[in-house]
């Protein structure tokens, strides 16, 4: 007889039992023995990212299954808002997506209508073939996905801002995060995610989510942004990456053992005959 399972507890979940914001980091590298690494580390979540990071369905598959089992959510962000690529990550049992670029109600509803089952959306049935299902083994798995996922979606552009308060009220919307560095582009101050009009902005977002009632998330890996944000109402922040720890702490390694004397010049070169 087969063993039946239930699925794991959601973001949303963990965001509504939490008494204090929840810490995470980004996880880029692709490697499954990275993302167990991290997920050892005692933060509440991981982002394992496929917009920005070499990250496919196998790939993310198998850090899911090197995550699963410590005491860690994930999150997963997909490359783009897309109907089927949501699909196959629903199936392969991502449970938290953090939708890219969700600029407007329409992006919005098409990114919840993706994670459900129609007639509430317009998901794909594949629960037999699918590790989300446990390949029929979740009871009743068709009628309760949807209490299985979690959606976030990201306001990283003036135009989402500007929109944030209808993005909110949009129903299976469960949280909002903020993206400083688009935000920032958008806003004609490339690389600038401290300035004060992209702050002001992430402000108004948050202050917006407290009053419709739904968490929200921000990038920060500048600590005293970061508990800046959360004094202000985040409920979530990812303040740090696996690749910045290792690109950060190998460089301080190199800057310590490796002599950085004045430049020597070059040998002459012997003319060739």
């Amino acid at each position: 007889m087969p063993l039946r399972v239930e699925p794991d507890a959601t973001f949303r979940d963990a965001l509504a039992g939490s008494t204090r914001p929840l810490a995470g980091m980004w996880v880029c590298s692709g490697s499954p023995l990275i993302a167990e690494l991290c997920a050892g580390a005692g933060l509440d979540w991981l982002l394992v990212d496929a917009e920005h990071s070499p990250n496919g369905l196998e790939s993310i598959l198998a850090q899911l299954q090197a995550i699963h089992g410590y005491p860690v959510q994930v999150m997963v962000r997909p490359p783009v808002n897309d109907t089927v690529l949501i699909k196959q990550y629903l199936d392969l049992g991502v449970q938290n997506l953090l939708i890219p670029m969700v600029n407007s109600v329409a992006d919005a509803e098409a990114a919840v209508a993706a994670t459900r089952y129609p007639p509430q959306g317009v998901r794909g049935v594949g629960s037999a073939l699918a590790r989300a299902a446990r390949w029929n083994r979740i009871p009743d798995y068709l009628a309760r996905a949807s209490e299985t996922v979690s959606v976030t979606v990201q306001i990283e552009s003036a135009a989402a801002v500007e929109a944030v308060e209808a993005i909110l009220a949009v129903e299976g919307v469960d949280a909002i995060f903020l993206g400083p560095s688009d935000l920032a582009a958008s806003m004609g101050v490339l690389g600038q995610q401290e300035h004060p009009d992209v702050r002001a902005a992430v402000e108004h977002c948050l202050a917006a989510a407290k009053a419709a009632g739904k968490p929200a998330g921000v990038n920060a890996f500048n600590p005293a942004t970061a508990r800046g944000y959360m004094a202000s109402g985040a409920s979530f922040v990812l303040v740090g990456a696996d690749v910045a720890i290792l690109a950060r702490g190998s460089e301080a390694l190199a800057a310590e053992f490796i002599p950085r004397g004045p430049v020597a010049e070059p040998a002459e070169t012997p003319a060739s005959y």
